[in-house]
């Protein structure tokens, strides 16, 4: 019915029929194909195929059928599947490639995805090794770089099961401007001390694709807070520095100032845990509020602590905080107690400390301060 609708669809206007009596046999047939001509196709359902033909969870099918809605049937999707199949690569995994890079599903077989393998077999890697690669590589897979980018940085890492480590930090290594970005970075990173082979933390990873500008000012600063090279902090101080700018970073330092730190409290702070100035400005400014204001915690005292800012608030810290005033009000810790001491120590030693030796002595007290470290509002239990 749709291919004669085609073929005879621009002779159904007027113009080009004759009238027709209402006893004309041909005119039951005219009716319908001038109904159904006006009729548009049956749209595809891609959210659903994603799920039943790629595996994706309803959410995950859900988000990248936005970028897939201009698709009308499913051939090219079949052909995309069947290629990754073919490859070795398993269903869960197709699943993951396809929920990080829904756009894969669009690309050309024959002229996009065959030469990346091809290229990426005449680097040297087997087929095995390719289905390895594809689900962690993401966007980069569809890339014409791809094979150059990683026959670059093998010898960089020093083999194949280092680079898999590797671009699961950061895939954006297999995509990036050799010349302008990596070149330059892993210079820089030489001129500091740094071996990537020997050293591939996510820290430096991440550093490796920040423009060469971001990772040279994040130098400086690095260098005017006095955070030595050498030091532990130096690699987590880089990456936190490079990954923003100047301003991003000096008004993050201006909301310590403002909740009345000094200059000095916060150079303290920063040269210890310079990931404090990784963290959202509404966080920081949330979690050192309540350090001061609700723990009464005196500045100095987290300046020289500055974990205490980075640890989860509704998790860890509130928790803790409000468990330890229920027994303080009833008189049950023999001395004052250290709240940095009490906030580093792991679950299990704070549950045993300070939550079972008291569930039988304060009714609901174990389910109360699960239920705060759950983000919900405690019941039963007053302070």
């Amino acid at each position: 019915m749709l291919h004669l609708r085609k073929l005879i669809s621009p002779f159904l206007s007027t113009s080009h029929l004759p009238a027709l009596s209402q006893t004309s046999p041909i005119l039951p047939l005219y009716r319908l194909l001038a109904t159904t001509a006006s009729i548009p196709p049956e749209p595809f359902p891609v959210e659903d195929y994603l799920v039943t033909a790629c595996g994706l969870t309803r959410p995950k099918a859900h988000k990248a059928s936005k970028k897939l809605s201009h698709f009308r049937s499913p051939s090219r999707i079949d052909a995309v599947l069947a290629f990754l199949s073919a490859l070795g690569i398993s269903r869960s995994g197709i699943a993951g490639v396809v929920a990080a890079d829904p756009q894969l599903l669009c690309a050309d077989v024959e002229n996009n995805l065959a030469k990346r393998v091809v290229e990426l077999t005449d680097l040297g890697l087997t087929r095995p090794q390719i289905a390895r690669l594809i689900p962690l590589a993401r966007v980069s897979f569809r890339t014409s770089s791809l094979a150059s980018n990683l026959g670059f940085w093998l010898p960089v890492f020093g083999s194949f099961e280092n680079i898999l480590k590797v671009i699961k930090a950061n895939s954006g290594l297999l995509a990036t401007d050799l010349e302008k970005v990596a070149k330059p970075n892993l210079a820089l990173l030489q001129q500091c001390g740094i071996n990537v082979r020997e050293d591939f933390s996510a820290y430096i990873i991440r550093v490796l694709t920040r423009h060469p500008v971001h990772v040279q000012n994040a130098l400086l600063n690095i260098e005017k807070l006095g955070v030595p090279r050498n030091s532990p902090m130096f690699r987590y101080a880089l990456m936190s520095f490079a990954a923003q700018s100047k301003e991003r970073l000096a008004n993050k330092m201006g909301i310590l100032k403002m909740l009345g730190w000094s200059q000095d409290d916060v150079l303290i702070a920063v040269r210890k845990m310079p990931g404090i100035l990784a963290m959202s400005e509404e966080r920081l400014r949330k979690n050192v509020n309540f350090l001061i204001s609700d723990a009464g915690l005196e500045i100095p005292y987290i300046a020289r602590r500055p974990v205490l800012v980075m640890y989860s608030h509704e998790g860890r810290v509130l928790p803790r905080h409000s468990l330890l005033k229920i027994l303080n009000a009833r008189g049950l810790l023999d001395a004052k107690t250290d709240f940095y001491t009490i906030a580093a120590m792991t679950e299990k030693k704070f549950l045993d400390k300070f939550v079972h030796p008291y569930k039988d002595s304060i009714p609901g007290l174990a389910v109360s301060f699960a239920s705060t470290c759950a983000g919900k509002v405690p019941n039963g239990v007053d302070t």
